[in-house]
């Protein structure tokens, strides 16, 4: 198994990782600033949840196919990168300029549910993990079970980080609620920032 030097060392890059400001960061600002805490904090949880299923399938070796095959990691890719699209243009047309508390929301169940598609459906993901984590695996000992282990502190580390923007998003749209059109004017924002991603993952290109 891992020494402690080495756990050490890969607590600290995994926390810098985390921290470091990438496209599931932006996507919990958007979801807070157009729905709000209760859907931000659905989902940073939904973004872990969709995280778990790369690990599971890089342990399991699923992941290591798909980055090996040129036609999967495609058609994973297009299909991530339409429903973010997908989803920044609905959230778009809602953007009505009405009063606040009139303003449409997606419900935490279903902000769950469109994080944990969102981060399953990323195949850059998918690369993330199998570059990353077996850096820090012992292979003389239990591969799969480390591997494992480390996705879900990285995982854990990273909602950690979803959930402290999500408090500070929430705060910074409660302090500009105030204007009239600006949880509209958000939303807006907001799909722009989703259709923004879904375009960056759609040209997204397979680790050589």
């Amino acid at each position: 198994m891992l020494s402690s030097q080495a756990f050490l060392l890969f607590l600290t890059a995994a926390l810098l990782v985390a921290i470091t400001p990438g496209p599931g960061i932006f996507y919990i600002v958007a979801r807070t600033l157009a729905g709000g805490r209760t859907e931000g904090l659905a989902s940073s949880v939904g973004l872990g949840l969709g995280g778990l299923v790369h690990v599971l399938g890089g342990a399991l070796g699923v992941s290591a196919l798909i980055m090996a095959s040129a036609e999967a990691f495609t058609v994973l890719k297009i299909a991530g990168a339409t429903y973010l699209i997908w989803l920044g243009v609905k959230t778009w047309g809602e953007a009505h300029i009405v009063a606040p508390a009139e303003v449409p929301t997606t419900g935490a169940r279903r902000a769950l549910r469109e994080g944990i598609v969102v981060e399953a459906l990323n195949p850059k993901t998918a690369g993330f993990f199998l570059a990353f984590i077996p850096q820090f695996i012992d292979p003389t000992a239990g591969v799969a079970t480390q591997f494992v282990v480390l996705g879900l502190i990285s995982v854990t580390l990273n909602t950690g980080v979803d959930l402290i923007v999500t408090h500070w998003a929430t705060r910074a749209r409660a302090g500009l609620a105030k204007r009239p059109t600006f949880i509209a004017r958000t939303r807006q924002a907001s799909g722009a920032v989703m259709c923004g991603l879904g375009a960056t993952l759609l040209v997204a290109r397979r680790a050589s």
